[in-house]
């Protein structure tokens, strides 16, 4: 089984541009049967490694606040939100100590798996250089069936060749630490993408720089307060 083969019909459609589908809607969480969810996560629940790969992150691991997201590479809220919010977020609160951030694949779709084997397999310096190319050639290359040339052609210009590309596809132990990460997600009650995890709190939705600066900022000042007791 590939690292989105296990799908739910609401994450199929997650990551579809057409409204009005709502891609935070999660009836699974409350039929009999439905995905388990820890109840309650704590800061030290949502940090736990989920594999033995290495977390995607940028800003000083001492920063007061934490901030983690689940992104799809298909999702065109994640393109919107790393084109128009991310710029102005890393440069006030990650660039400036005030915020740790931590990307994690939460991939929806087999097109979605694949291309995440790949930015997986981009050198690690040019994570998040292979994330937004991913998100800004979203046209070139999503698609309801899995163009392994047209995903390939996108990693390469990060610096993936197409021989890495088929080599990470084989290897069984990455797509299954891919996998881990992504049902770690879905125990910590991630639904769709983008998703949060803002210290303990999640938020289900796409935010725009104004929510996230307001909550942001809530945050510190609740570190801030805390720290002073």
């Amino acid at each position: 089984m590939t690292v989105a083969e296990a799908l739910s019909p609401e994450e199929v459609a997650a990551s579809a541009p057409v409204a009005p589908f709502n891609p935070f809607s999660d009836p699974t969480a409350q039929r009999p049967g439905g995905r388990e969810v820890i109840a309650n996560p704590t800061k030290a629940d949502i940090l736990a490694p989920a594999s033995n790969l290495p977390e995607f992150s940028l800003g000083s691991p001492e920063a007061p606040v934490t901030l983690v997201q689940y992104a799809s590479l298909t999702c065109p809220y994640c393109k919107r939100f790393h084109e128009t919010v991310f710029p102005i977020f890393k440069r006030e609160y990650i660039d400036t100590g005030k915020v740790r951030y931590i990307l994690r694949e939460f991939p929806i779709g087999r097109t979605s798996g694949q291309a995440s084997i790949a930015w997986r397999c981009v050198a690690p310096d040019r994570f998040l250089e292979a994330y937004g190319r991913f998100l800004a050639d979203q046209t070139e290359w999503v698609s309801m069936e899995v163009r392994h040339d047209a995903i390939a052609a996108v990693a390469a210009k990060v610096g993936l060749t197409r021989t890495a590309y088929d080599a990470c596809r084989e290897d069984k132990a990455l797509v299954e630490a891919l996998k881990q990460i992504k049902d770690r997600g879905r125990k910590l009650g991630i639904i769709g993408t983008p998703n949060f995890y803002l210290e303990d709190k999640l938020i289900k939705k796409a935010l725009t720089i104004e929510e996230l600066r307001e909550a942001l900022d809530v945050a510190l000042s609740q570190r801030t307060a805390a720290a002073a007791q």
